[in-house]
């Protein structure tokens, strides 16, 4: 069963709230959403939206850096219209580990790579044969992903645009530089190269030595609430903003700022970011960097206020994306909400697969590619376009189960309750497979965490809010938009599906 309760996203009037602009990029599309906080007030309004499509060009996947600023000016153009021409801030956070080379002039140096072309093929193996997974581990508190920055990095060894380059900037960053002229590196992206130690929040030299990577192309650090500049005066006269207009850093890791948004009462509580990707975990005051951590792959990224995400990367809708994508191009574009109707009439875990593995990294057939392995125990794939739906939902619900509860056993953590932000938190059918899966009521909301938590940052740094994390989680409590969903249906079902995912 589930419920509604709060007074809606908008929040009401914006009366003496400030006006914020949190860019918000995704690797799916960007926006701009202009926020106003202060005197008790929430509100968020997206202001333009625009998409991120990566381009292959010469065998190589690349972002368009170039189409996404371009997009980041005009939603600021929008938010300043909207809000009279002024604007108390601006923040920029996005996806991890991908970044962008500047040379001496500080010019880009070629379109960034994105994570999931293949150039990081065999990096990691190359890497432990001079630095073994357990010391990296150790060192950084990652889990194993075969595109973190560290392996991007290893790849590029020797290429002319590494030799050439003076200034790495991950992509957040690199947005702020050409908003501002000013280069920084955000600490809680910066946690997510697996070059950098959670435990001091400063770089480990015996990684970067071991991989080769030169230190000195990062900037200085800088944490969530620092100054990164101000929006340029070229900058100010194409988007019509009054200035000057402060640029502040926040959690730029998009996931970063989507915890910050999550509108938990306690302590006890397990987030699950989703879009794209699901990033499920707890919340923690310290590391763990035990080796029952690394074998389960959690990874232990760096949040506001000095919190440590610790969670696990899940394929998330990425599954589902993938399959519309297949679906259209073959010409059978099939309507969301219909499919979503058709697979909550499915039977349950008829069919499911590892959404953690590898194998679904990729772009490209993906149905094709579901349907051989989602056939646990000798039953059959899915064959309808909506089976193969309820396979992705039932199978992302089955890791958000087994990712909560090795964060609770692996941290200590008491769990009571399951927080679902990002875009999942609209699809109820994944959040009440959550709830069922997990044995633990799930909140859905807000969708739009990740730039709520980039407002709030913003908005505290400038003195329009005050107070801990805590407080500004009941900020948001008050203010948004949220379902409950409570967790029904015989949870054995559940551990079967489990137990068979394990010992396959």
């Amino acid at each position: 069963m589930s419920g509604a309760y709060g007074p809606g996203a908008g929040g009401g009037a914006a009366g003496d709230a400030l006006p914020f602009a949190a860019v918000d990029l995704g690797a799916a599309s960007g926006r701009v959403m202009l926020g106003r906080a202060g005197g008790g007030e929430l509100h968020l309004e997206e202001v333009h939206r625009f998409p991120n499509r990566p381009v292959r060009l010469a065998g190589t996947l690349h972002w368009d850096v170039l189409a996404l600023y371009a997009g980041v000016l005009d939603g600021l153009r929008a938010a300043g219209q909207r809000a009279g021409g002024r604007l108390a801030g601006v923040g920029v956070d996005s996806w991890a580990v991908d970044y962008g080379l500047l040379d001496a002039s500080g010019a880009l140096i070629g379109n960034p790579v994105h994570y999931r072309d293949t150039r990081t093929e065999g990096m990691a193996a190359k890497l432990a044969a001079v630095l073994p997974a357990a010391e990296l581990y150790r060192a950084t508190g990652l889990q194993h992903l075969p595109f973190n920055t560290v392996y991007q990095l290893l790849a590029a060894r020797g290429t002319p645009a590494l030799a050439a380059a003076r200034r790495l900037l991950l992509i957040p960053d690199l947005v702020a530089y050409w908003l501002t002229g000013r280069a920084g590196t955000e600490l809680t992206n910066a946690s997510t190269t697996a070059l950098l130690d959670p435990r001091t929040g400063t770089f480990s030299r015996r990684v970067a030595e071991a991989a080769g990577v030169d230190l000195g192309l990062f900037p200085p650090l800088r944490r969530p609430g620092d100054p990164a500049g101000e929006l340029l005066p070229a900058v100010r006269e194409e988007t019509g903003l009054t200035g000057p207009v402060p640029v502040r850093a926040v959690g730029s890791h998009d996931t970063a700022s989507a915890v910050v948004g999550v509108p938990a009462r306690d302590a006890d509580f397990a987030y699950i970011a989703t879009g794209t990707w699901s990033l499920a975990g707890v919340e923690l005051d310290a590391p763990v960097l035990t080796e029952a951590g690394r074998a389960a792959n959690f990874t232990n990224e760096l949040g506001v206020d000095g919190t440590v995400r610790y969670l696990r990367n899940i394929m998330g809708l990425w599954l589902l994306q993938e399959c519309q994508r297949t679906w259209a191009a073959e010409g059978r574009a099939y309507e969301l909400d219909a499919l979503l109707a058709e697979a909550a009439a499915a039977p349950r875990l008829r069919s499911y697969v590892d959404a953690g593995d590898p194998e679904f990294l990729a772009p490209g057939r993906m149905p094709e590619r579901i349907a051989p392995a989602g056939r646990p125990a000798g039953r059959p794939a899915g064959r309808t376009a909506a089976e193969t739906v309820r396979c992705v939902l039932d199978s992302l619900a089955l890791a958000h189960r087994r990712a909560v509860a090795d964060a609770r056993r692996l941290s200590g953590r008491t769990v009571r309750v399951v927080h679902v932000v990002g875009g999942g938190a609209r699809n109820e059918l994944l959040c009440r497979l959550t709830a069922d899966a997990c044995g633990l009521p799930v909140v859905a909301g807000p969708v739009e965490a990740a730039a709520l938590g980039n407002v709030l940052v913003q908005a505290r740094a400038a003195g329009a809010i005050d107070g801990t994390l805590s407080d500004i989680r009941s900020l948001l409590h008050r203010t948004q938009s949220l379902r409950e969903y409570e967790p029904g249906g015989d949870e054995s079902a559940w551990e079967e599906a489990e137990c068979a995912l394990r010992s396959s």
